[in-house]
């Protein structure tokens, strides 16, 4: 392997003397002294068992070998310097896919929050949305967004912020089954709940007046693994649900939505952004990052 390497160096020493002129330029140019380049030049002639330069005390001239050989190493030099601007430009400025999997019900919200991403020309997008945790590394996903709690692993989790959590459900169920006065009263009510694969339950610890908690363990009349799909229940009136989302706060901004318990509220949801690697992060994800903990970090 350090017999390749140590090759390609020579051949990149031999282009850069021909680029320019003399043995003394190159090693201006490359940071070395005109011995070394001499000796690299030896090598490689050596190693093909050719002459490429004729050697005089004015100039240098390219044998008929080192014409030829001269076209794959000038190639191969403007092929890594290619692939080094690439680089510098993916590291700078954001540009190709970024994938970013979220929550559905995130949909509005990103459109909002990404909004400074829409400068790059060179950059395109794919959201990944999905209630299920996605993996990141199958899916090859840039940059994650979860709620709430994490499971230990070895992702690095960035937390953006925190989400309001509210009570609520349509004014037409309230007044058919009443409203609760405290949360023990939900357990009497149809409840909407997020659950999972392995459970039906959700538990909801509440603060309440004077420092007072309470923690209460609904069954859920219905389950749905969508948010969305539990704010089209609570809205036609089948329970009560838990708001989270934009589109759960603009309904009960405009009453077709109403609070239960408003005197009572529970811990904000942690936002996290999660990646898969520490350390120097492309443009794109950097980028994001910021983008996303501005938005998370702005007063609602």
């Amino acid at each position: 392997m350090n017999n390749g390497t140590d090759q390609l160096k020579r051949m990149a020493v031999f282009a850069e003397v021909v680029a320019a002129g003399s043995l003394t330029a190159a090693a201006q140019q490359l940071g070395m002294t005109p011995s070394a380049v001499s000796q690299h030049l030896r090598q490689l002639e050596k190693s093909l068992g050719l002459a490429l330069l004729h050697r005089s005390t004015r100039k240098l001239a390219l044998t008929e070998a080192g014409a030829r050989y001269h076209v794959g190493c000038a190639a191969m030099v403007a092929a890594a310097r290619a692939a080094e601007q690439a680089l510098t430009r993916l590291r700078d400025e954001p540009e190709g896919e970024l994938r970013l999997a979220a929550p559905i019900g995130f949909a509005s919200l990103l459109a909002v929050a990404l909004q400074p991403m829409r400068s790059y020309p060179k950059l395109t997008l794919r959201l990944l949305l999905d209630d299920a945790v996605i993996d990141l590394i199958e899916a090859r996903v840039d940059i994650a967004l979860r709620v709430g709690s994490l499971a230990n692993s070895s992702l690095v989790a960035r937390k953006l912020g925190s989400m309001e959590r509210k009570l609520c459900a349509a004014p037409r169920y309230l007044a058919e089954r009443g409203w609760p006065a405290q949360p023990q009263d939900l357990l009497q009510h149809a409840w909407l709940g997020s659950g999972s694969a392995h459970t039906t339950f959700d538990t909801l610890e509440l603060h309440g007046p004077q420092g007072a908690r309470q923690t209460v363990q609904l069954e859920g009349r219905v389950q749905a693994t969508q948010v969305s799909a539990l704010h089209a229940l609570c809205m036609a009136g089948w329970g009560i649900c838990m708001a989270v989302r934009q589109e759960d706060f603009q309904a009960l901004a405009d009453g077709r939505l109403v609070p239960v318990l408003p005197d009572w509220r529970m811990d904000d949801l942690p936002v996290y952004a999660v990646t898969q690697r520490r350390g120097e992060q492309p443009a794109k994800v950097r980028h994001a990052l910021e983008v996303l903990g501005s938005y998370f970090a702005a007063p609602a």
